[in-house]
């Protein structure tokens, strides 16, 4: 008996004959079956019903259906929540992203939502790009207000305007709304913070909120900080990529976390707030309260002087797990202030990216020093992209031969490495070493050839 729990059939060019073999074969073993993925193939209506017929079998149990970018209109959303309706209570995860719904089939989409039997808990990333109108919006935020199940919400790229959110805001202001994670990756300004923000100061439960790719700058960022500052805000993880922030929302993002410590996960790659809001930032996690354990800096135009912020700052607050700095402006210079972090018998880290910068030898020799005086808690790192020959390979392969060092992921991709390169590191991977990325380097038949014999070893932990 078959006992597949997974299934993923993205981008293969299903048709009609294929969707009804598939449908055909899985109900006559439908119970162990939990995801199926069918995304990116041309789902006709005569495909939707083949599958329809799966979902409506009284023994199907999908809690995960994924049909992003399927070309399914508004008679197929009507075949699919038909079936839904008939056999409601086990799906828990819909994938409607990129498909050609329009008014009509968010209307349908809705009316299935409203049933109390429907349980679904995940349409993240599941209604976007579907172009939802404001009156769309009305419509689903009183369909899911009539059942509260729902737990992730993702409405990225439906041209989100300050209306729009006025017409979601009554759902996430409902007291028996339990959204813990939304994800608005659009488009909005100042005024789409404030309204946001006023609805979710009304609803604690949200626990992750993405707003990345975002054109609310700096005012945008103080009107979420004064929701962040709020004692009864229990945000944990904040998502603001490529949000035009500058060193100001840096200062006011600061301010409130440390009125309000709840924070665990903070990204803000992609703005340009240089070093002057890292020392913003160093301040708050010099704070004894700040329990802050993930943070990303990728591309903010930080170079070694925030390198000196950051690693004096963590030094007295040893809280960080995961430190993202990849594509800036960091020599061997800001390496050595790191490496001088890494040293330190508390530092806890165990995820450094450090990728696209101006690393060379020189800096590969003072982070392998510095982890071989506290190797213990360092699991990955990810160094690709910068200027690393055989000379900086070797280094490390020495730290990899410390049977204390407990380096599990390694990224060494596109960093000049040679033959020589591939010898030294085939030397060490009897280590604990899990993953190792040496993709795009230059090393030919004669560097390929040191690694099979390694992976053939028995101590070898390479997966």
């Amino acid at each position: 008996m078959c006992f597949l729990r997974t299934h993923r059939l993205r981008s293969c060019d299903i048709s009609d004959g294929g969707c009804a073999v598939l449908s055909s074969a899985l109900r006559s073993n439908p119970s162990h079956l939990r995801e199926l993925d069918l995304s990116e193939n041309n789902i006709t209506e005569s495909e939707m019903k083949q599958l329809s017929d799966l979902l409506e079998h009284p023994q199907c149990k999908l809690e995960k259906l994924g049909l992003r970018s399927c070309d399914i209109s508004d008679r197929g959303c009507a075949v699919l929540s038909s079936a839904l309706r008939l056999n409601p209570t086990h799906l828990r995860e819909l994938d409607l992203s990129e498909n050609k719904m329009n008014e009509l089939g968010v209307k349908i989409l809705s009316a299935l939502l409203a049933d109390p039997q429907f349980k679904l808990e995940k349409l993240g990333h599941r209604l976007r790009s579907c172009d939802i109108s404001d009156e769309d919006y009305a419509v689903l935020s009183l369909a899911l207000r009539s059942n509260p199940s729902l737990r992730e919400l993702d409405l990225s790229g439906n041209n989100i305007t300050e209306s729009k959110l006025k017409k979601i805001s009554p759902l996430l202001e409902h007291p028996q709304c339990k959204l813990q994670k939304l994800v608005e990756r659009d488009y909005f300004s100042d005024g789409g913070c404030t309204v946001l923000s006023s609805a979710l100061r009304s609803n604690p439960c949200l626990r992750e909120l993405d707003l990345s790719e975002n054109n609310f700058g700096d005012l945008g960022v103080k009107v979420i900080s004064s929701l962040l500052a709020d004692p009864q805000c229990k945000l944990e993880k904040l998502e603001l990529r490529s949000c035009w922030i500058w060193d100001g929302g840096c200062a006011d993002l600061s301010s409130a976390l440390r009125s309000n410590p709840s924070l665990r996960e903070l990204d803000l790659s992609g703005n340009n707030f240089g070093n002057a809001g890292v020392k913003q930032l160093s301040d708050l996690l010099a704070d004894q309260q700040c329990k802050l354990e993930k943070l990303g800096l990728r591309s903010c135009n930080i170079s070694d002087e925030a390198c000196a912020d950051l690693s004096s700052a963590l030094r007295s607050n040893l809280s960080l797990r995961e430190l993202g700095l990849s594509e800036n402006k960091i020599t061997d210079s800001g390496m050595k202030q790191l490496s001088d972090l890494l040293k330190h018998p508390q530092c806890k880290l165990e995820k450094l990216e450090i990728k696209s910068c101006y690393i060379s030898n020189r800096g590969c020799a003072d982070l392998s020093s510095a982890l071989r005086s506290n190797p213990s808690h360092l699991r990955e790192l990810d160094l690709s992209g910068n200027v690393i020959t055989d000379l900086g390979i070797k280094q490390l392969s020495d730290l990899l031969e410390d049977p204390r060092c407990k380096l599990e992921k390694l990224g060494l991709r596109s960093c000049n490495i040679s033959d020589g390169g591939c010898a030294d590191l085939s030397s060490t991977l009897r280590s604990n070493l899990r993953e190792l990325d040496l993709s795009e380097n230059y090393f030919r038949d004669s560097g390929v050839k040191q690694l099979p014999h390694i992976l053939e070893d028995p101590q070898c932990k390479l997966g």
